[in-house]
């Protein structure tokens, strides 16, 4: 995985704790891209000090189930989260940074850290094998997914470069349509702990149908 200046290859190339960014309704995959407006004091600080290392961040939701706070006294975590690497990062004159974040991979949580810092830490297991996905994985059914897209901007009179998605691979594809999907934090999750591109591509389908059906009753014929 190439990812800004950097190769992520192997375990060893990944921390084994993270500094982490928690957010509700958010999802950063492997290849995805991520613009995020900083001005919390505490994620100004995770931020100054990712660039001073490694550039790594932790993307995590808040836990979906839970309303109990974690030892720390924050909410719970969700259990799986993405590693992003900053690629870009500006400051805006007014205290806030502007950064784009590029997914790497995902993460298993371990074990929440304690620490002086004023953000959160955690330590984490890398899902090494997202280094290694193929940009064309054969197994994701392309046309079905572009054919549920396409249902999807028909029906809400939304307009796409199709020439530029055309020569998408199909894991830039799958994850971006994931990432950008107007999904609420559980499917989010559900997209993110989908086990191979295959299988997320299958679920973005199965979600794409199901908002179609609520939103213009006969799904059947709204993606003939």
């Amino acid at each position: 995985m190439h990812v800004g200046n950097a190769r992520y290859l192997t375990e060893s190339d990944l921390p084994e704790t993270l500094g982490v960014f928690p957010l509700s309704g958010v999802l950063l995959l492997s290849g995805g891209h991520l613009p995020l407006n900083v001005y919390e004091p505490r994620y100004l600080s995770l931020i100054d000090d990712a660039l001073k290392g490694t550039r790594l961040i932790g993307i995590i939701q808040p836990d979906l189930s839970e309303t109990e706070e974690s030892p720390s006294g924050h909410p719970e975590l969700c259990k799986v989260g993405t590693i992003g690497r900053i690629t870009t990062f500006g400051e805006t004159g007014d205290g806030r940074y502007v950064i784009d974040l590029s997914g790497v991979c995902r993460f298993r949580l371990i074990d929440e850290l304690q620490t002086t810092q004023a953000y959160r830490k955690i330590k984490i297991a890398p899902f090494i094998s997202d280094l290694h996905e193929p940009e064309d994985d054969p197994a994701v059914n392309r046309d079905n997914l572009l054919h549920a897209f396409r249902s999807y901007l028909d029906a809400n009179k939304l307009e796409v470069d199709w020439e530029a998605v055309i020569k998408t691979s199909n894991r830039t594809l799958v994850n971006s349509l994931a990432m950008m999907a107007p999904f609420g934090a559980p499917e989010k999750q559900a997209l993110l702990e989908a086990p191979d591109l295959k299988t997320r591509a299958e679920t973005l389908v199965a979600m794409t149908e199901m908002v179609l059906a609520r939103a213009f009753g006969d799904v059947a014929k709204t993606l003939q």
